[in-house]
């Protein structure tokens, strides 16, 4: 039954049409984002801070200038998190990551195409509450890298899997005095559909 089942779902893959970008090609990628913060995220006030992770919809939309290379801006609905500053207490967040990469897909002859990409992250925080009083964070200016791969399923779709690493840090202030620096460094891992015009 499990090989009945494989060889069919490798016969459906080789049955699909390749989805090739070539230049003058749009591209957008509707999605699910999962923003893992990375393990230690600085001092704030002097204690250990940590930022947990989140969930949000995500928009791609992708240009060609060349065949096979894009220029993509990544774009999504609001990402929360709470960063827990050890023995003081607990801040939230909304912030929004827009980023725009140059992205090589790189031809193959199957219907799997893989792709890397680098680029630029603008991160921007809004909406900071928390019981210790007005907490502020500063707009983050950083690197960005990108892998992944699309499986067409048809000459216009494919399922896309990509993970991202962004540089992503901020200054953060406690009613209005400096306490120090939230380094958030994301694993960003984001599920989508993309289709081409």
């Amino acid at each position: 039954m499990k090989r009945t089942l494989i060889t069919a779902l490798v016969a459906l893959a080789a049955a699909a049409p390749a989805c090739a970008q070539s230049a003058g090609d749009w591209t957008i990628g509707l999605g699910i984002g999962w923003v893992s913060p990375k393990d230690d995220n600085g001092l704030l006030a002097g204690a250990a801070t940590s930022v947990d992770e989140d969930i949000s919809a995500t928009i791609t939309a992708e240009y060609f200038p060349w065949d096979n290379i894009g220029i993509e801006l990544l774009a999504a609905t609001p990402f929360e998190h709470t960063a827990t500053i050890a023995g003081v207490g607990t801040a939230t967040t909304k912030h929004l990551p827009p980023t725009l990469s140059l992205v090589y897909h790189i031809p193959t002859a199957g219907k799997i195409t893989p792709f890397v990409g680098a680029g630029l992250n603008y991160t921007t925080f809004f909406s900071e509450e928390s019981a210790l009083g007005n907490v502020e964070l500063d707009d983050s200016f950083g690197l960005a890298l990108k892998a992944g791969f699309d499986v067409a399923i048809s000459e216009k779709g494919a399922f896309r899997t990509e993970v991202r690493w962004m540089d992503i840090e901020s200054d953060v202030s406690l009613d209005g005095t400096p306490i120090g620096t939230v380094d958030i460094d994301p694993i960003v891992v984001n599920l989508a559909y993309v289709i081409k015009f």
